[in-house]
């Protein structure tokens, strides 16, 4: 029997930085723009974000030379502060992130509903690139 449930995915890394300092990378639109991509030919030009439960975020996603872009956003379902982070995209998909504080470090998980029409490992590639991103970004600044 075919079920409806979609297929959940799961991208993660360790990084060298304090949960509170990872929290912040994370969560301020500043920083948000400085690594939400997937690539060196993308770049995120904007971020909004009105972290708590009800509120909404939207990062402007775009190829550099300007020949594709889009909004990604959702409104947040759980904000609990350097804890855990979750909310329901524009098309219905959820995605929980978790944030283990391990002292000088943090483990970051991310599990998201992945969607119909591209193969899940293409998805697990781009979402763990926007992830790597991510650590590099905090690591280095």
């Amino acid at each position: 029997m075919e079920t409806s449930q979609p297929k959940k995915v799961t991208v993660q890394a360790v990084i060298q930085a304090p949960v509170e300092k990872v929290w912040r990378y994370w969560t301020e639109p500043d920083h948000i723009t400085k690594w939400n991509q997937a690539s060196e030919d993308w770049h995120a030009p904007r971020a909004e974000n009105d972290q708590r439960v009800g509120g909404k975020f939207l990062t402007r996603m775009e190829a550099k030379d300007g020949s594709m872009g889009f909004d990604f956003g959702g409104v947040y379902d759980v904000v609990n502060r350097h804890e855990a982070i979750g909310y329901t995209m524009e098309d219905g998909r959820r995605v929980d992130i978790a944030f283990v504080d391990q002292g000088n470090e943090t483990k970051v998980i991310e599990t998201f509903d992945a969607e119909s029409s591209n193969p899940v490992e293409f998805q697990q590639a781009g979402w763990q690139a926007i992830m790597d991103n991510f650590k590099a970004y905090t690591e280095q600044n």
